[in-house]
């Protein structure tokens, strides 16, 4: 008798347990591990609005004030919660500071355009140790340290327009100097080096008079003091190209000088910065990428990570030039060039 006691004693614990186990399945709603959502630390949830990203720009101008006006839209077109922060000077420091804030905070996302892309890399390591998804805009050279990079065209390419518009401006023959914002800033040294490389090619006529491109640290007032040296220095230059968007300081220079028939300019441009400048002919030639675009599709792309989605070739980022981008390397490549000239300049907005 005791012993089929013992029996039925087991059996109604077998029972009770596997009871048990079926209770918990039914108050889960009977999901499985893939319904979960970003808060449960499992699988993630595609919902913009739970996704913390930050773009953080190379400094305060009107660039990258475009920049933030792509990056509020799609804020507005998606949802998602993301934002723009400005360092307070135009150096890697003053990135780095930022970063340091946001991987504390456990953000989930963090853009960077950056002014020394290698002297962040330590941080870059550091945010994604902490989980933290990193993707650049403007750093093809650190591709390998991020998740990601965003570009707007291939550089090479794009650096190739500088020397062809210089050139043809100058006729193909004559001295000439180029301008980076700063000798670290990679993407406009590679324009700088495609530009020398491609009239170097076609034009054996076209001398640059420098090894190293002039420096005009991001400033209108930069690129006119140093085109008032370089004049002095050679007088005879017929032309000069900018790869970052401040090229309208040369122009000023080159009109204090009544130099502006003589030197052909080329720059990065606004058309907010250097529409006065193309309508005039003190500045031959502009070209730029949209900077709301590029913002917008760096940052679209960072939540696409950080939710667990793929970026990949064919990836629509969302926005115009960058609908069917082309990755290699780490690097996603959208088709996004503008040229400006006096008769077009009016057409663009920003």
């Amino acid at each position: 008798m005791k012993k089929i006691v013992s029996v039925l004693l087991c059996v109604m614990m077998i029972a009770v347990l596997a009871a048990g186990c079926g209770s918990s399945d039914a108050g889960s709603g009977g999901k499985s591990d893939s319904s979960k959502t970003k808060d449960t630390g499992d699988d993630k949830t595609a919902n913009p609005e739970e996704y913390q990203v930050v773009m953080i720009v190379k400094q305060s101008d009107s660039w990258f004030d475009d920049m933030t006006t792509g990056v509020e839209q799609l804020k507005k077109d998606t949802g998602l919660n993301v934002s723009v922060q400005v360092p307070e000077t135009g150096d890697a420091a003053s990135q780095i500071s930022i970063m340091e804030d946001l991987i504390a905070q456990g953000v989930d996302a963090i853009c960077i355009v950056p002014n020394d892309p290698d002297a962040l890399v330590p941080t870059i390591e550091k945010a994604k140790e902490s989980g933290i998804v990193v993707v650049t805009h403007e750093a093809p050279g650190i591709a390998e340290n991020v998740d990601l990079d965003v570009e707007a065209f291939v550089n090479e390419e794009f650096g190739k327009l500088f020397g062809e518009k210089l050139a043809k401006s100058m006729d193909g023959k004559g001295q000439y100097a180029g301008f980076v914002g700063g000798l670290t800033m990679e993407t406009h040294m590679a324009w700088y080096k495609a530009a020398i490389e491609y009239i170097k090619e076609n034009y054996p006529d076209m001398e640059c008079v420098t090894e190293e491109p002039y420096e005009d640290g991001n400033s209108v007032d930069g690129a006119h003091d140093k085109t008032l040296e370089i004049l002095k220095a050679y007088p005879d230059i017929k032309g000069l190209f900018d790869c970052s968007a401040h090229g309208g300081g040369i122009c000023e220079a080159l009109q204090e000088k009544n130099k502006t028939d003589d030197v052909s300019v080329v720059s990065l441009a606004l058309p907010s910065m250097s529409a006065t400048y193309l309508e005039d002919g003190s500045m031959k030639a502009g070209l730029a990428w949209r900077p709301a675009d590029a913002g917008y599709a760096t940052c679209y792309a960072a939540y696409l990570l950080a939710s667990g989605q793929k970026v990949e070739t064919g990836t629509d980022l969302k926005i115009t030039g960058y609908e069917d981008i082309q990755v290699k390397d780490g690097v996603a490549y959208g088709n996004a060039p503008l040229e400006f000239s006096a008769d077009n300049i009016n057409d663009y907005k920003f």
